[in-house]
């Protein structure tokens, strides 16, 4: 009869022992920025299809595949997610068209950002259209003092003789932004009046090409533009 051999167990000091590893603190911050990532994510497709009110904090926890309390846990709940979406928004804004770009050029930016990043564009105008609590004072401030100096910059292209004077700042201005969200917050009425899909180059290059039209000076000595 063959006696079974027993197992004895490892000793702690046993040099056969596989060595047990440390934590590594590198790969923890990398797994939690990447969890962060996936929430922010989901966040600007959730808010993008339901708005800050309709948005659910459970939605944007299903969306991203994380526990709902990772979401409290990063941001603090839904008003710090909007706040660090905002903060992100504000700081692609600046990257968009970079100082020097010509009012034609900055516009054909803006128009593909909103094209090529939907959700963030939806994003932008439910928070234009609702009445949240996240819109405290300080943020309103902001956006108007952002405005005013979108004007401020079509009253500078206009002394420079880039952008005509026939028109008000504030109305290129208006037209600009209306014209670059459009496609997003009315796709049938764009493509039914263009006849063509809005996220195509030919929509883009036919919406740059009418709005400079619109903005360059007229050669008033031959009552044509350059």
């Amino acid at each position: 009869m063959v006696t079974p051999v027993t197992k004895q167990p490892i000793a702690a000091g046993d040099p056969d022992r596989p060595p047990r590893r440390a934590p590594d603190p590198q790969q923890g911050s990398r797994n939690a920025a990447h969890t962060r990532e996936r929430i922010l994510q989901a966040a600007v497709a959730e808010f993008g299809a339901k708005g800050y009110s309709g948005a659910r904090t459970a939605g944007i926890a299903e969306r991203a595949g994380v526990n709902p309390q990772l979401i409290s846990y990063y941001f603090g709940g839904k008003q710090g997610l909007m706040a660090e979406l905002r903060r992100r928004w504000t700081s692609a804004e600046a990257v968009i068209a970079p100082s020097g770009s010509s009012m034609e050029d900055a516009f054909a930016a803006y128009l593909d950002a909103t094209l090529d990043r939907p959700d963030w564009a939806r994003l932008a105008i439910w928070h234009g259209l609702e009445d949240n609590p996240d819109n405290d004072e300080t943020v309103t401030a902001t956006q108007r003092s952002n405005m005013r100096e979108a004007v401020e910059r079509v009253r500078r292209r206009q002394t420079a003789g880039e952008v005509t004077d026939e028109l008000e700042a504030e109305f290129i201005t208006l037209v600009a932004y209306v014209v670059a969200f459009a496609p997003i917050a009315m796709p049938q009425v764009v493509e039914s009046i263009y006849g063509v899909d809005r996220y195509s180059p030919d929509f883009r290059r036919r919406c740059r090409e009418q709005l400079a039209r619109m903005i360059h000076p007229l050669d008033r000595s031959s009552g044509s533009q350059p």
